[in-house]
């Protein structure tokens, strides 16, 4: 199997990294290789072989789109598990069923609107400098069991759903922004948090690029000594920066977010 490099978008020249730790900063922006081509015909074949094992073993999951016969959704998930057929399998049941059982295709402006209007999250009308769908999260209007755990776990996959729609030709992540100004401690939600990364880790694979923990207060150190075990390798995805530095080095003076501008 070929190897091919992969990259993380391209450091902007007064790049700096911001940690609440005040440790010597990492390399956010990573680059790694990995096995991430196969040949066309053997990425048909391994998709075909994947159909076929969901048709025969899993037929009660639905068809259509983001179903067990949605080529595109196989391929997608064969690349995210390294091209196993079995692995694959096994992941695309598990999400497929997910999606059917929290009812994503019924998900809705209308079936969403009561968390929505709290203006807690919401997707961006631009992109980012890089051709990214952003969603922004404005932790200080959050508060755990408020509209109640599920209807904010609704909004959160209709807002992923909806960014996906909005990727460009050629892009395959969305950036989110955590905004974390005024942030108190009855804004936390460890529970939510969880609930969110693991849905990109298990439903939406290799489709969140990054997340900005913006201006984070110090009390919402002891918060992130929580969560980060529990975001497993989507931690290293995460950048503490400032309104500024996402003002600067996210988006042009036009497509800033209001919330953002100076």
């Amino acid at each position: 199997m070929a190897h091919c490099l992969r990259l993380r978008p391209p450091l902007p020249h007064h790049f700096k990294p911001v940690s609440i730790h005040h440790e010597k900063p990492t390399n956010v922006f990573k680059l790694s290789i990995r096995s991430c081509f196969v040949a066309p015909e053997k990425a048909r074949r391994l998709v075909a072989e994947v159909k076929e094992k969901l048709e025969k073993e899993q037929n009660s999951l639905p068809v259509g789109k983001c179903g067990r016969d949605d080529e595109e959704m196989i391929l997608w998930f064969l690349k995210d598990r390294k091209f196993s057929v079995e692995d694959t399998v096994s992941k695309l049941t598990k999400a497929i069923g997910w999606r059917k059982e929290f009812g994503v295709s019924e998900l809705s402006e209308e079936s969403v609107k009561s968390a929505a209007e709290t203006g807690k999250a919401y997707l961006h009308s631009h992109l980012d400098v890089y051709g990214r769908p952003v969603l922004i999260v404005e932790a200080r209007k959050h508060f755990p069991g408020e509209q109640g755990s599920h209807e904010d776990q609704k909004l959160c996959v209709f807002l992923i759903e909806k960014a996906l729609t909005k990727l460009p030709a050629g892009k395959q992540e969305i950036l989110v922004i955590i905004d974390l100004r005024g942030f108190q401690t009855q804004n936390a939600d460890i529970k939510f948090t969880t609930f969110v990364f693991d849905a990109f880790y298990n439903y939406y694979p290799k489709r969140l690029s990054q997340v900005l923990f913006v201006d984070a207060p110090f009390i919402f150190k002891p918060v992130w000594q929580l969560i980060k075990p529990l975001l497993k390798s989507y931690a290293s995805l995460v950048r503490f920066c400032s309104a500024e530095a996402v003002r600067d080095e996210y988006f042009t003076e036009d497509t800033v977010p209001a919330n953002f501008r100076g």
